[in-house]
């Protein structure tokens, strides 16, 4: 019998929906150091050929993504935003948060330590994904971890920065 996951997957894999998806195939490798492991191209009805199925390698990890198919409810995220964000771990976050925005993502806030012990920023990518980049600084046992959250709520009147 197979294995349940194919080489390389972990139990839960991001499979990203692009408009665009060879030019997204292109920004996460300068963003993130993807490596594209394969590519099925697939005709769309208008004759174009679209993406069908991707794999990238992020780290250890494996992401799919494919060209949006309307025709078939398959949709990239919209102007008004995107309901998942993607969260990389990377050895060092303000090294790749730079390389990403060099690359053409929007910062949406950068590099800061953060009350649960991440190094943590955010962007968004030219296709409408939300990526958390993040480097792990520090263990931070969960009373302490609620006593951080309360002094940054206390501190900022919206609860965030």
């Amino acid at each position: 019998m197979a294995d349940a996951k194919p080489n390389g997957f972990r139990t839960i894999t991001p499979h990203l929906v692009v408009k665009g998806a060879g030019e997204a195939i292109e920004f996460y490798k300068k963003a993130f150091g993807a490596e594209e492991r394969s590519r099925l191209p697939w005709p769309g009805p208008d004759g174009v050929e679209r993406v069908g199925h991707a794999e990238l390698t992020l780290g250890d990890s494996v992401v799919m993504l494919a060209d949006e198919f309307p025709e078939h409810g398959s949709v990239a995220p919209s102007a008004k935003g995107a309901s998942v964000v993607i969260h990389l771990m990377v050895p060092d976050v303000d090294a790749t948060f730079a390389q990403a925005v060099a690359a053409g993502a929007t910062a949406v806030m950068s590099p800061e330590n953060m009350f649960w012990g991440d190094r943590y920023g955010k962007l968004v990518d030219p296709f409408g994904h939300h990526w958390s980049v993040a480097t792990h600084i520090e263990d931070v046992a969960p009373e302490q971890m609620k006593e951080r959250m309360a002094a940054m709520f206390a501190q900022s009147p919206d609860g965030c920065k």
